[in-house]
């Protein structure tokens, strides 16, 4: 039954993304006239693409705080410096297809820097199910005013999503309810603890706080290459997060290649023209790929931080 159910569960999370890029090429292919004929003359001004990059880096920063804190508040000790490194690397799993590396590799981990077996699975699964949550319910709150020329349809789905978003999220505070969770996991999973409401509320607003700077960041990146662009921070916002999170959990897409950049061409090419939406999805990829490889790096490199 378990078996089955993931089954069913990867194969709609294949079709969304699916037909999220079937979408996109056939508005590619419409507008395909259109495409060749826009020119795009980027105007570098390095002093919003660095902020962009700092930004970014700023926000990782917060995040890998919070989820610390997590862990501390299910009595383990974690210093700063391994908490980093436990997400920087974990973070890479993504460019493996099947996405559960990341939650792997963030358990494993956890249990090198010390942390306890069960608490390192709970914290791994929480590390995923923060993004997911927060991403969602910002992407919720924004969308109607970030989607209105796209479809009432989206701004419905994320909705929906948010709410079973926290759902979700509540699961892993709620005693009862993980017990229900556990039942349906592995039986060599160890038993999951229960995370503390108020360190899982701190950390859920610390996601949501990283989401919107990284749709802040988006929008300097757009402004440091065209500075013509008229890119409002909601709309930033919005379509960064939920380019993200397609990509998140488009399991047979290494990084969300593919589906994430659909988001972008989708969602823009209205307010900025085919050329320029294609033009700043690639962008978007590059400064992501800097952002994780350049956190990443040192601790690929070195031991440092492995226990605190």
């Amino acid at each position: 039954m378990i078996v089955a159910r993931r089954r069913v569960w990867r194969t709609v999370q294949a079709a969304l993304a699916i037909a999220v890029i079937a979408l996109a090429a056939r508005s590619l292919i419409r507008n395909w006239g259109l495409f060749r004929a826009q020119e795009v003359h980027w105007t570098v001004a390095p002093q919003w693409l660095l902020g962009s990059l700092a930004l970014v880096w700023l926000s990782y920063t917060l995040l890998v705080e919070a989820w610390r804190r997590v862990v501390v508040a299910m009595r383990q000790q974690l210093a700063w410096l391994p908490a980093a490194r436990i997400c920087m690397l974990a973070n890479l799993g993504k460019y493996i297809p099947g996405k559960v590396w990341s939650v792997a590799g963030a358990a494993f981990l956890a249990q090198q820097a010390g942390v306890a077996p069960a608490v390192a699975v709970a914290a791994a699964i929480v590390l995923q199910a923060l993004a997911l949550a927060s991403g969602v319910v910002l992407v919720a709150v924004v969308a109607p005013s970030a989607f209105a020329g796209v479809g009432s349809w989206l701004v419905t789905a994320t909705v929906i999503a948010g709410a079973g978003a926290l759902a979700g999220v509540v699961v892993l505070c709620w005693p009862p309810a993980l017990r229900r969770l556990q039942r349906l996991l592995p039986g060599s999973v160890p038993e999951l603890p229960a995370v503390p409401v108020g360190a899982m509320a701190a950390a859920f607003a610390a996601n949501l706080v990283a989401w919107a700077a990284y749709g802040l960041a988006f929008q300097w990146l757009a402004r440091g290459l065209a500075p013509d662009a008229a890119l409002p921070w909601a709309q930033a916002a919005a379509v960064f997060t939920l380019s993200y999170l397609v990509g998140l959990v488009a399991v047979f897409a290494p990084a969300g290649v593919g589906p994430r950049e659909s988001v972008f061409v989708l969602v823009l090419q209205g307010p900025l023209g085919l050329k320029l939406a294609v033009a700043l999805a690639v962008a978007s990829r590059v400064l992501l790929t800097i952002t994780e490889l350049g956190a990443a790096v040192p601790f690929l490199v070195t031991r440092t931080g492995a226990r605190g």
